[in-house]
């Protein structure tokens, strides 16, 4: 990495020397310009530990791989705290930059994505080949200073055999801890705090949400339930799981009287992964589309008939020849209204068994709006035909054809929940980031530790940018605003870059240190193969 050292301007005294021969002033020559002397102040930077999960980790592109390991914010850390005392910091690589790993000789973890022009226009593909990193091949170089585990919760730092190479083939363990867990039945945590750190920094807690949000909601709020063990994958951690959590992760770091800081949770619905998407991206000028218009809306409009009648005139559903129109999607949490339009098809005239059809696949249905928000994978479904879906109307006993012709994502078969984040489902995602980031602020407070807002600094990010000193401007904008990676919710290069300077900036206030800053501009916004 580059350093940039400031410089102090020196402004020498001039002496002259006044003859009769010689009225020329005479320069002193003088030296070099000092150069800045960094410190690290009341901090001991001598043996730094960084705690968390993917953020930690350098994960980006949709997995974590070497290079993106060396563009970890705590590798970055690292190397400015050499300038100031700090030590040796070892990372636990993966063995290639494809990223992709396997257990037992079979795939287990999917390569990164790379920007891929295949199609013949930009759009994100995992890179091919076979990774070379084997799971089962427990590192032995450890301890290791990067405790970053990508996908862990908070409560998984905690864990007893979070780190078993045998439960991970069935989901009890965590591949990348794995690989550098100093026991079968070590935790996260009892690892990061046998080094001894006297300085770690510590970012947990996405992932108690993440899950959730990136799934459309498709998990469980699990508010007021204790027993994090009861969990999904996708659910909603307690609040008080989390805030329980990170106060035993703290309690067990400082209390050797090591120094640190620690960061609050961004607002995840403002990361590339759910603004890239629009709620209306279908196009009239699209014949596979447009030419469908008229008879799709002459479809509709007997449901929509229904709709009014029912006291619902928000859930009809209605394609514009003008202008791009919005998905059709299933809420759930809009009442089933299916057997009721049922009957109000059926008193309309349409047959009982199409009828029927028709208020099982909308009796939940509406159309997307502003509100709405579509995750990033919903790209490559929106307007493809549903084989599931198709599936299950055949087994109904609808004429393959007329089932072909409803099993569309997104225009006559509604998007599923687990493509589209909801106002209601949005609301849970704010609610419990807030509890988790009024925990974080109080816990940094109670352990007098140094305090990163990345949630302020990466809503900043989203909504104004961050403008660099060659004159460009980091944004959030998938692929080309340079502050996240293709899977729209990790940062790139540039964008830990960024996060970097900021924990710095909260270290020096807190500890009264002097360190050097990154430049954003050394690190790539795009990985470009």
């Amino acid at each position: 990495m580059k350093r940039f050292i400031a410089t102090l301007a020196s402004f020498g005294l001039l002496m002259v020397s006044c003859s009769d021969d010689d009225n020329t002033p005479i320069d002193s020559g003088g030296s070099d310009p000092d150069p800045v002397e960094y410190s690290n102040g009341s901090a001991d930077f001598s043996n730094y530990v960084a705690v968390g999960n993917s953020l930690t980790a350098g994960f980006s592109d949709g997995a974590l791989f070497a290079a993106g390991q060396m563009a970890s914010f705590p590798n970055m850390l690292a190397t400015s705290f050499a300038e100031a005392g700090g030590g040796a910091f070892n990372i636990p690589f993966m063995a290639d930059d494809l990223g992709g790993a396997t257990l037992g000789g079979e795939p287990a973890l999917e390569n990164r994505f790379i920007l891929s022009f295949a199609s013949g226009s930009p759009a994100p593909a995992r890179l091919q080949g076979m990774g070379t990193t084997e799971i089962a091949n427990v590192l032995t170089n450890g301890p290791f200073n990067n405790m970053g585990v990508p996908g862990a919760t908070s409560f998984h730092l905690l864990a007893p055999g979070y780190g078993n190479v045998q439960g991970v083939a069935l989901g009890a363990a965590n591949p990348y801890y794995a690989r550098i867990a100093s026991s079968p039945d070590a935790t996260v945590l009892g690892d990061a705090a046998a080094q001894g750190a006297t300085f770690f920094s510590l970012w947990i807690g996405n992932n108690d949400i993440l899950g959730y949000a990136t799934s459309g909601g498709a998990g469980i709020d699990q508010l007021n339930n204790l027993d994090p063990s009861t969990y999904g994958g996708n659910d909603i951690s307690d609040p008080n799981v989390v805030s329980g959590s990170i106060d035993a992760i703290l309690e067990t770091m400082t209390a050797n009287g090591a120094g640190g800081v620690v960061a609050n949770l961004p607002d995840v619905i403002t990361i590339p992964y759910f603004t890239t998407v629009p709620f209306a991206p279908l196009d009239p000028t699209n014949p596979d589309f447009g030419n469908l218009i008229p008879g799709l809306n002459m479809t509709f409009g007997g449901i929509n008939q229904v709709f009014d009648a029912l006291g619902v005139p928000e859930r009809k559903i209605e394609f514009s020849t003008s202008a791009a129109s919005a998905l059709v999607i299933r809420d759930e949490d809009l009442t089933d209204l299916s057997q009721q339009l049922t009957a109000g098809l059926i008193q309309g005239g349409l047959d009982a068994p199409t009828a029927g059809v028709l208020g099982f696949l909308y009796g939940q249905a509406r159309q997307a709006n502003q509100d709405d928000l579509v995750v990033l994978p919903a790209q490559n479904e929106i307007a493809q035909p549903n084989e599931a879906a198709l599936a299950t109307l055949l087994n109904l006993g609808v004429p393959e054809a007329q089932a072909a012709q409803l099993s569309v994502n997104g225009i006559t078969y509604p998007m599923e929940d687990q493509w589209i984040l909801t106002p209601e489902e949005q609301q849970a995602v704010v609610t419990a980031t807030t509890a988790y980031n009024t925990a974080i602020r109080a816990l940094a407070t109670e352990y007098d530790l140094a305090f990163v807002d990345a949630n302020s600094y990466l809503r900043t990010v989203a909504t104004e940018g961050i403008p660099l000193s060659d004159g460009s401007i980091v944004t959030a904008i998938f692929a080309t605003g340079g502050g996240f990676s293709l899977d729209g919710v990790h940062p790139s290069p540039r964008g830990y870059a960024l996060l970097a300077n900021l924990f710095i900036d909260a270290i020096e206030e807190k500890y009264d240190a002097l360190l050097p800053r990154v430049d954003p501009l050394e690190f790539t916004g795009l990985y470009i193969n």
